[in-house]
């Protein structure tokens, strides 16, 4: 009969304190990501040499018809909540599509300025 105790194997690690680390890094990025809204309507902007990158945050939508896209509302309405935010930043990125009409776009301009933006980008894709 043998009396002496069955050699012991080591103990495998844990791997329960890297899960834990995942999962607060998961969570970490989540609640710090910030996810880009979809364009309201399909938009080509036009071809031109860039010169840098639009600075402003704030984004009007311009479709080739002329109709207007802010913050999910459409049309007047959409200038009505221009007006408001103007107030905050008076720097606006604009998003048109390039075959938007040359009239309605310096009519949109003028309407832009009376809202109190006092310059206005506009956004190009690279030639």
């Amino acid at each position: 009969m043998d009396l002496i105790d069955p050699p012991r194997r080591p103990r495998a690690e844990s791997i329960v304190p890297m899960i834990n680390v995942v999962f607060l890094l998961l969570i970490f990025f989540l609640m710090t990501s910030r996810l880009a809204q979809p364009d309201p309507f399909d938009i080509t902007p036009p071809a031109a040499g860039l010169e840098g990158k639009p600075e402003a945050e704030v984004t009007l939508y311009v479709d080739k018809t002329g109709r207007l896209s802010f913050d999910g509302i459409e049309g007047e309405a959409a200038l009505a909540q221009l007006a408001t935010v103007s107030d905050q930043q008076a720097l606006l990125q604009v998003r048109a599509d390039a075959e938007l009409e040359a009239a309605k776009a310096a009519d949109l301009l003028r309407r832009l300025a009376t809202a109190g933006f006092a310059r206005v980008e506009l956004v190009v894709s690279p030639k």
